[in-house]
């Protein structure tokens, strides 16, 4: 398999969006410009971008004898080249074949005879195949230009806008295939089964970077929706069922609200914890020119929407709530500066997400510190003891998630019964996560490739065998396991749960609200507390410290964003939703104040989204040239 050379792991949440790769083929198919194998007017299309010295490649070409044995007339393929990379080999079969191609109009035989000579070619391979196909002798060297290399260099180019960035990689009805293509895999995905239909339906949602704000939206409304319909009441009433686990004398029994808000939310603040410690560690935090201007921002961000909150709540009760408007929606934010495009500068989507970031990290701390009611010390001790044990874990190279996972679980539970917050627990398993760096990839292909040769070529023919040797797929799966750090490891799979499954969830269980006139009338001081504390307190603190810190010289402006647009990012940094609701549910004990809490962050949400989406709306006026346009501050 040829894929691209090692380095630039790219970073994950707000630049995600940008290294989204195309799907579509592009160009579509020709016939009467492409090499196409069968039926031309076939239902079903297979484009494979290969190389004949790519040894995955002459794997494929028997898996594609295959296909067109199953289908056919039904059945039409396409091969256009993408040679494997600094390889001259490669080059020179690629434009072989299109030089027998152009002179004697036959592509198939000389493509098959490529296919059965490689993946490795000698000189006197490529002379062989000369004669065979009667071409001059030695024309491969000429010097003078040759069609066939143009030929080959518009695929590459169609091979990098189509995203294709290793051999084979194949394209069935015009989108890119991520499956395995075994014969059996490719044909299902050929004919769409059901499955594979839906298969594909939702990476195609999840690769869409606003998808995950966009579900969070359907959920917010449908839970709005419900609450004030018919079937109102038993809706609400369904997350105050009690539920849970009774063994022997003990039991663990919450509401099912509870159970969302304490257990499952435990994997989005997994997540953030994965986050930060990556951010902070090898990411856009690591090092203070980079991190300290978002993290500035982030504390005036927090700042100020304590203070407005402050002077507007009512005295009490109520003033306890001062935490509601300092967080920031991640998916909300990320959807809108997605779908603004490149209105919106990457070094300001960078700017952001770390400041957001930072907002979570200071949001758990505050849950953990000030809502929390009774501590039970021996809980408490006992949460202490599992997370030393976690981190003895880690010092002990232990890298399996299992071992981590159990060992989270129970300090969920020491933590719940402690009267702390359960998602910690999510906090600490992230933190004593390894985070080994990855080894050099090729390495450990080197070293897979050795595993798989010492099987094959010396302990004889593969007769009565189906396969590798157990011992030697060990050793492949301990391979295996290294090319990633564990922390990446375990947020690559856990993200998607969180964005699509735990955030969705959430929101359908807490932002059902039943609008009430009465409610927004006794509690108009509550309400606009949260209000101008997250549309107003929010730009202004985030704008106001950020200022502060490049005028006094702590930090400086990448000049690839105007302030103007760094005042946009502050304003998306308004929208509270998630982590508001989640503070906000922990603030307000009584349920017609958490309701008006509800009804104010929503309608703050949605007032700060406006607003953040008109101010980065124009795009940023290009710099005079001359000093002052060179100057610091865009």
């Amino acid at each position: 398999m040829d894929v691209p050379p090692e380095g630039g792991r790219v970073g994950h949440l707000m630049v995600q969006a940008g290294t989204n790769r195309p799907t579509k083929l592009d160009p579509p198919v020709d016939p009467a410009r492409d090499h196409l194998l069968g039926n031309p007017a076939a239902e079903l299309t297979l484009v494979e971008y290969g190389s004949y010295a790519c040894p995955s490649c002459h794997s494929a070409h028997e898996v594609i004898a295959g296909l067109r044995d199953r289908f056919g007339d039904r059945l039409r393929y396409v091969f256009r080249h993408r040679p494997v990379e600094n390889s001259a080999e490669a080059i020179r079969a690629a434009e072989l074949a299109e030089r027998v191609f152009e002179q004697t109009g036959q592509f198939w035989p000389v493509h098959d005879a490529l296919m059965t000579q490689g993946p490795v070619f000698t000189t006197g391979d490529f002379e062989r195949i000369e004669q065979q196909f009667h071409l001059p002798s030695g024309a491969s060297g000429s010097a003078a230009a040759k069609p066939e290399e143009a030929r080959v260099q518009q695929d590459t180019e169609s091979a990098a806008r189509s995203g294709v960035i290793m051999t084979p990689t194949f394209f069935l009805n015009g989108e890119r295939y991520e499956g395995p293509w075994d014969e059996n895999s490719l044909a299902e995905a050929l004919v769409g089964t059901l499955a594979h239909r839906v298969q594909t339906a939702a990476l195609t949602f999840a690769r869409w970077a606003p998808s995950a704000g966009l579900l969070l939206l359907l959920m917010s409304v449908l839970a709005v929706v419900l609450a004030n319909s018919r079937i109102g009441p038993d809706f609400l009433a369904l997350w105050t069922t009690v539920c849970g686990i009774r063994v022997g004398g003990h039991d663990l029994m919450l509401p099912l609200a509870n159970w969302i808000n304490d257990g499952l939310l435990a994997v989005f603040f997994l997540v953030v914890g994965l986050e930060i410690k990556r951010e902070f560690t090898v990411g856009r935090l690591a090092t203070f020119h980079t991190g300290v201007l978002p993290v500035i921002a982030a504390f005036g961000g927090m700042t100020v929407p304590v203070i407005i909150y402050l002077l507007l709540a009512p005295a009490g009760p109520l003033s306890h709530g001062w935490a509601v408007p300092i967080a920031t929606d991640t998916a909300f934010a990320v959807a809108i500066i997605v779908l603004l495009g490149t209105r919106v500068p990457v070094e300001l989507r960078v700017f952001l997400t770390a400041a957001v970031i930072i907002d979570d990290l200071v949001a758990i701390g505050v849950i953990a510190i000030f809502y929390t009611e009774q501590i039970r010390v021996n809980f408490l001790l006992a949460s202490g003891v599992v997370t030393l044990l976690l981190v003895a874990m880690n010092r002990l190279g232990i890298y399996r998630p299992l071992p981590y996972a159990v060992v989270g679980l129970v300090l969920w539970v020491f933590l719940h019964e402690s009267g702390l917050h359960a998602t910690l627990a999510g906090v600490i398993l992230a933190l004593v996560t390894p985070a080994l760096p990855p080894p050099r990839l090729h390495v450990l292909m080197a070293q897979a490739e050795a595993v798989v040769q010492t099987e094959t070529r010396y302990y004889g023919d593969p007769m009565m065998r189906h396969g590798l040797s157990e011992p030697a797929l060990r050793a492949l799966d301990s391979i295996h396991s290294r090319t990633e750090s564990p922390t990446d490891k375990l947020l690559r799979s856990m993200e998607p749960w969180s964005s699509y499954a735990v955030l969705p969830v959430f929101a359908l269980a807490n932002a059902g609200v039943v609008i009430s006139i009465d409610v927004i009338q006794s509690h108009g001081s509550l309400m606009l507390a949260i209000i101008l504390g997250l549309v107003m307190g929010k730009p202004l603190g985030i704008f106001l410290a950020a200022w502060l810190a490049v005028r006094f010289g702590l930090a400086a402006k990448p000049v690839e964003y105007s302030w103007r647009q760094l005042a946009g990012a502050g304003a998306l940094a308004g929208i509270g939703f998630t982590m508001s609701l989640f503070i906000a549910s922990e603030a307000y004990p009584v349920a017609e104040d958490f309701t008006a809490a509800k009804i104010a962050i929503f309608t703050a949400s949605i007032i700060a989204g406006i607003a953040g989406t008109l101010i980065l709306l124009p795009r940023k006026a290009p710099r005079p040239p001359g000093p002052l346009g060179a100057a610091n501050g865009g």
